[in-house]
């Protein structure tokens, strides 16, 4: 019952910040965060230009630390496709998006609404945070260390973010990942592809600060955005629980360095 409660506070919470928002994009804060020589794609170039689906933008676009660049047009980070329009759904086809991750809980699809998808498109629901404990499922809205650090400890997770990561890595198609403000599970995901395809740190950082922009976060809008802090401890617990991010990969994730390579020839040029 705790459990329950706790789930049920903090999404009918959500919903009510979500409704104060609206469903169409909102304006964007006054400026992204400063592009490190790493950028390759400014703002405009990377966002899709979806008008029902908040924080939608490609995930490629920067250089490695080897100097390989990590290709657009092939994986896909956004909000919740709940509100998606006839032509953000059309928009989509047209990028070749053939699958969809949703990391959101059941109670999330139950109140939000499940997904509308492009027409072919295969979907998946990767729950992230569904079993974890009822204290990180009522911290949801402040998206804080607890959150973060579930998505290294809470059981299930691993396995989610690693089906987001195989698919983009097999998939001939294009891959799009999302949760309900394309923020935290969501940036979570974008910060383990880049890390994996050698995307230096400030680069990774950057990336996960663009929700601010693109959701029109003012700093320290935890409920609207995010924040540097938060990315800090999900790294942090991935070096307490495996001892480094590559064991993270290959001992939590189960990743092998078999799809690590395909991973690498689909998204390096």
């Amino acid at each position: 019952m705790l459990r329950n409660r706790a789930i049920q506070a903090a999404l009918v919470a959500t919903v009510a910040l979500s409704a104060s928002l609206g469903s169409t994009a909102i304006a964007f804060a006054a400026d992204p965060p400063p592009a490190t020589s790493s950028v390759l794609d400014n703002t405009d170039q990377r966002a899709l230009g979806l008008t029902g689906v908040l924080n939608a933008r490609d995930a490629g676009g920067y250089r490695t630390t080897d100097g390989h660049t990590v290709r657009t047009g092939l994986v896909f980070r956004t909000g919740d496709l709940s509100k998606a329009t006839d032509a953000d759904l059309a928009k989509l086809t047209g990028d070749d998006v053939v699958s969809v991750h949703d990391l959101r809980t059941g109670y999330e699809q139950t109140i939000f609404g499940v997904d509308k998808v492009p027409a072919g498109a295969t979907e998946h629901h990767d729950d992230v945070i569904g079993q974890a404990p009822p204290q990180v499922m009522a911290s949801t809205l402040s998206a804080g260390t607890d959150l973060y650090r579930a998505f290294i400890t809470a059981p299930g997770a691993n396995e989610a973010f690693a089906n987001v990561i195989k698919d983009i890595a097999y998939n001939p198609g294009g891959v799009l990942f999302h949760c309900t403000a394309g923020k935290d599970r969501t940036g979570w995901t974008s910060a383990v592809l880049l890390t994996i395809l050698g995307v230096d740190k400030d680069t990774v950082y950057y990336d996960y600060l663009l929700s601010n922009y693109y959701r029109g976060a003012k700093d320290g809008d935890m409920m609207n955005g995010v924040t540097a802090s938060a990315l800090d401890s999900a790294f942090d617990q991935v070096n307490q629980t495996y001892g480094s991010f590559d064991n993270y990969v290959h001992d939590g994730l189960k990743l092998t360095d078999g799809d690590i390579a395909a991973l690498e020839a689909k998204m390096l040029a």
